[in-house]
This record gives structure tokens, C-alpha cells and sequence, in this order.
């Protein structure tokens, strides 16, 4: 049996960035995977779905070059050459993401492993003693009860990865951030999609007007959806297969992408047997990641938290640094920036205005139309910024609809985490032309001093 400070059970994004932060602290760390290094996020999430997205991105241009004044034609879709595009980009990251661990002397152990005791993993007939256990064994693709994966009709983001052709239609189940990016891609690459969401929107976790902007966006495109009622059953055929609705609509497509959701892989595993403490599955943990168990830690996906690899980043290096006795500041989840990178993409930090006013403040609001921006109309984009604030207080949420403002959200987190107002925010000079002068001008407006936007 070895000793080391800390075992880490899940290489994913919060299983390795706290490896990697506890062994520059000077930790003895060992790192169990059993799968790849990087987890969902480098291999089945985020980094294949924005290569297929820059793929679809891509063939968009080349259909709209001509608005452009540039001749180009869009042909096809090559799938074993956008797959080789996207596998060539994990590969690189994930020769990367190896390199850092073996540079900085961290026990790497690829296995399945379980938790055997509070303070023991054993993998592979070998057993590791720390004096801290941490759990990140991350998510799972979920379905729905009586709805059968068989990975070629009815298939889940996991297969989805992996297309060799593109279907001539789809239906999407789930009108969330995966449902939307899916749906995004494959519009892009020419099929025909209906989205199917239980909820009254698209993205219903964020704000509602920016939902609803994405959703006209999806109706310019021709991405069809269907909101509000829930699924009832799904019947392959020769042709793929029909998905009937509560209420009794039923539609048609070749292929069925159920995107309901992750859940949290904890089944198995040990942890009921320790006496961690457990909801549907989820590990509850406090403010600093740590169970009713003294010792045991639990990070990402696996814990009822934003299910975002950055918030596993953050968790993991928080935990790192508790057990390091560096007395981290606790994450607040509000602060996290998030975004769905549709055509147009989604993106937000901080409070919608529904749960600002739930939380009892005294609301203002400003839009600002992207329609002012020059960088917004050379990109031929669409969308706004939205500001939350509080009346003679600080900006409590920020949400943007519109091609790349995800990139705008690096000055969005620092308005909302630094609890700046308008006026803080409107003295500063943002390059032009570029999109987040928007940012600036949204600021300007809600301070009371709007310079390209009606007063």
C-alpha cells in the first residue's frame, strides 16, 4: 500500500486540475482514471462539440459568401475529415494535458477504481492510503425511463461524436445547452431539426429574453422546435424513427438525439458503503467541497453544482488549496460565466431577473441592441446585451445573445465578481470597432449617458 497526501478517483477537469494544483503545492498526489485523461470535457463534451461547431461554422460562411462578395460554393460535408479534424485537436490537447501530469511527479494509475475504506482506493488489485480521498468521477449521458439507446437511431451526445454521415433529419431531445449546440451543428451540416423541450423555452435557465432571442435566431435558421409539452414514447421504423408527445403530436426523423441531461457516475463506487451522504445520486458536499466524511472531497459533476468544466476547475483547485491550508475563498456559483455555443451563442454571469427580483432587490434593466455596434453588423450578427442591476448598485447579471459573445464574457465575469456599477464600467474605453464595444455601450446607456444607443 502507498501514502500520499491526497488520491484522487476521476481524471476528468476537476479531478485533474486539483492533482495539478496540489502538486505544485508540494502534495504527494496520485491521479485514477479509468478511462482517458481529461474525462468528458477533453474527449465527449466540450472540445469535440466546438470543433464540430467551428466545423458547421465554417460551412455556413461558405454557403453565405456571397454576401460577403466572396464566389464560393458549399458542396458537402466530409465526415471522416471533420472527424479527423476534431480527433486531431483532442489528440494534441490530450498529449498536452499528459505531459503536464507527468512533469509535475504525479502517480498516474489508469484503472477503475473504488472507494474501499475513508481513506483507501483500490485499483486494479492495489490499494492507495491518503490522508485526504478526493471524488470526481464525473457524469453520464442520461435517457429517459422506457426510451432505448442503441447508439445508431437513438443515440445520446456520446454517439453523437462519432457520426460518420449526416442524418437528413433530426429530432433533438432537449432544448438545453446540449440539445441546442447538437441542433446548432447539424443545421449547419445540412440536416433538417425539430428540438423537442418540456420546458416553456430553449435554455430555460437562462434569461428569458435571451431565450427567446435564440429562438427566433433558431426560426431564421429553419431549426424547428416544439416547447411545452413533454415526450411520451419513441417508435423505430425502417425509415429511423417517430417520437409521439403527451400530447398527442408526433414527429419524424432519421435519427433520435436524446439530450436530457447528465447524471452523476456514483453508482458502485463505494461511497454509500463510507457513508457519504447522497441525493439521486449526487454527493453533498459544503461550501469548500468537502463531505460529512472528514477527508473526503468531492468535485465536478459529481456534486448537484453547474455541471461546467470550468466550475470543475475551479472546485478541483479549490479543494487543492484547502487541504494545502491556503484557505481558498469559497466559489460563488452566481460568478460563473456560461454559455451555449449555438449560432447565435448564449452566454451570461450573474443573476437572471427573475431570481434578482426573487432575491429581493430593486431591479433595473437595460438592452442594448447589437444592431449598434459596427463589429456586430460587419459579422452580420444579431442580438443584445442585457443588464441586470440593482437601483443605485452594482450590475448583478449580464446576458448577451449573438455570434461569439462568449468572448465577451471575460469582462462580464470581472463587472459582476468586482461588484461594479454602470458608472464604474462606462468611464472605460473599449477598442473599436469590436464587440465588446457593446459591453461598454450597454454600460454608458444604463449609467444614463448612451452614446450609440437612444437615450
Amino acid at each position: 500500500m502507498a501514502n500520499f497526501d491526497l488520491v484522487i478517483l476521476g481524471g476528468g477537469s476537476g479531478g485533474y486540475a486539483c492533482a495539478l494544483r496540489a502538486a505544485q503545492l508540494g502534495l504527494q498526489v496520485v491521479l485514477i482514471e479509468k478511462d482517458k485523461l481529461g474525462g468528458t470535457c477533453l474527449h465527449r463534451g466540450c472540445i469535440p462539440t466546438k470543433a464540430l461547431l467551428h466545423a458547421g461554422e465554417v460551412a455556413d460562411s461558405a454557403r453565405h459568401s456571397a454576401e460577403f462578395g466572396v464566389k464560393a460554393e458549399f458542396h458537402s460535408m466530409d465526415m471522416v475529415a471533420v472527424n479527423a479534424y476534431k480527433d486531431g485537436v483532442i489528440s494534441k490537447l490530450h498529449k498536452g494535458l499528459q505531459g503536464l501530469v507527468k512533469s509535475r511527479n504525479i502517480t498516474y494509475v489508469e484503472g477503475s477504481g473504488k472507494l474501499v475504506s475513508r481513506d483507501t482506493v483500490e485499483v486494479n488489485g492495489q490499494r492507495f492510503n491518503a490522508k485526504n480521498v478526493v471524488l470526481a468521477t464525473g457524469s453520464y449521458a442520461k435517457s429517459l425511463p422506457g426510451l432505448e439507446v442503441d447508439g445508431k437511431t437513438i443515440v445520446t451526445s456520446d454517439h453523437a461524436m462519432h457520426m460518420t454521415h449526416v442524418p437528413k433529419s433530426v429530432i433533438v431531445l432537449g432544448g438545453g445547452v446540449i440539445g441546442c449546440e447538437f441542433a446548432s451543428v447539424w443545421k449547419s451540416f445540412g440536416a433538417e431539426v425539430t428540438i423537442i423541450e418540456a420546458l416553456p423555452h430553449l435554455v430555460a435557465l437562462e434569461d428569458e429574453s435571451s431565450s427567446k432571442q435564440l429562438e427566433r435566431a433558431f426560426r431564421k435558421r429553419g431549426i424547428n422546435f416544439e416547447l411545452g409539452t413533454k415526450f411520451k414514447s419513441a417508435t423505430k421504423n425502417a425509415k429511423g424513427v417517430t417520437v409521439t408527445l403527451e400530447d398527442g403530436k408526433s414527429f419524424d426523423a432519421e435519427l433520435l438525439l436524446v439530450a436530457v441531461g447528465r447524471g452523476p457516475v456514483s453508482q458502485g463506487l463505494g461511497y454509500e458503503e463510507q457513508g457519504i451522504k447522497m441525493d439521486r445520486g449526487y454527493i453533498l458536499v459544503d461550501e469548500k467541497c468537502r463531505t460529512n466524511i472528514p477527508g473526503i472531497w468531492a468535485v465536478g459533476d459529481l456534486i448537484p453544482t453547474l455541471q461546467l468544466a470550468h466550475v470543475g476547475f475551479g472546485e478541483g483547485i479549490l479543494v487543492a488549496e484547502e487541504i494545502a491550508g491556503l484557505n481558498p475563498r469559497a466559489i460563488n456559483y452566481d460568478g460563473v460565466p456560461r454559455v451555449t455555443y449555438s449560432e447565435p451563442e448564449v452566454a451570461s454571469v450573474g443573476l437572471t431577473t427573475a431570481a434578482a427580483k426573487a432575491k429581493g432587490y430593486e431591479v433595473v434593466e437595460l438592452n442594448y441592441d447589437l444592431a449598434g455596434n459596427g463589429k456586430a453588423q460587419i459579422l452580420k450578427t444579431a442580438g443584445s446585451i442585457k443588464l441586470v442591476g440593482e437601483k443605485n448598485g452594482p450590475v448583478l447579471g449580464i446576458h448577451m445573445v449573438g455570434s461569439r459573445v462568449g468572448e465577451l464574457l471575460a469582462e462580464a465575469q470581472l463587472i459582476f465578481n468586482w461588484q461594479a456599477d454602470a458608472n464604474d464600467v462606462a468611464p472605460l474605453i473599449h477598442a473599436h470597432p469590436t464587440l465588446s464595444e457593446a459591453m461598454g455601450e450597454a454600460h454608458l446607456a444604463l449609467a444614463g449617458k448612451p452614446l450609440h444607443a437612444h437615450g
